[in-house]
């Protein structure tokens, strides 16, 4: 390989900060220690994949965009909702068209139109990874609220309300009937599927 990969090295380490990097709208509801940024762009990728097989889209280039929707946060932190009220927000674009100056050009072409799709909204593929980024939000919330997190609510009824896809929002309502460990009781034989 003749390309020079250092810019990819850093940027390496750079998205590793991800996982140290807390989703922070769930300390409003009261969370100690919520999920990763890293922990939820994991979910959303699988949410992706799964909501666009069923709609007819491409599940690996959704689920793909799904991993990189939320890397920008590396340089930008985990704005909330309430925080974007005040803070003018960066272009995802733009901040992605830094972190990957200097990688070998198609790489950093593939990245960049992957997040430039996501922005978009326009494509199949990018309405069902933000469909995803929604739906793990829901779900995250449904586990919260277990844990006794009751203002965990809110996120979960704004997240349903956001979902644009027939899939998602028959998955939303099939979540919403379950308990989240539901899976457990099934794969030990306690109920049956």
């Amino acid at each position: 390989m003749a390309d020079d990969l250092s810019a990819v090295g850093r940027f390496l380490f750079e998205a590793g900060t991800l996982k140290h990097s807390r989703r922070t709208g769930w300390w409003m509801a009261g969370v100690r220690d919520p999920e990763s940024v890293a922990e939820h762009s994991w979910r959303t990728a699988l949410l992706a994949s799964v909501i666009a097989e069923l709609e007819g889209a491409d599940p690996a280039r959704a689920a793909l965009m799904a991993v990189w929707h939320d890397s920008q946060e590396t340089r930008t932190g985990d704005v909330n909702h309430l925080g974007k009220k005040y803070t003018p927000a960066a272009d995802p674009r733009a901040v992605t068209a830094d972190q990957t100056e200097g990688m070998p050009p198609g790489l950093a072409a593939l990245v960049r139109g992957l997040v430039g799709e996501y922005e978009a909204k326009e494509s199949p593929e990018a309405v069902c990874a933000r469909d995803a980024d929604k739906l793990e939000c829901l779900i995250q919330g449904v586990e919260y609220r277990e844990q006794g997190y009751a203002h965990a609510q809110r996120w979960i009824d704004n997240s349903r309300d956001r979902l644009v896809t027939p899939t998602a929002r028959s998955l939303a309502d099939e979540v919403l009937r379950q308990g989240s460990l539901d899976w457990l009781r099934v794969a030990i034989g306690e109920e049956k599927a």
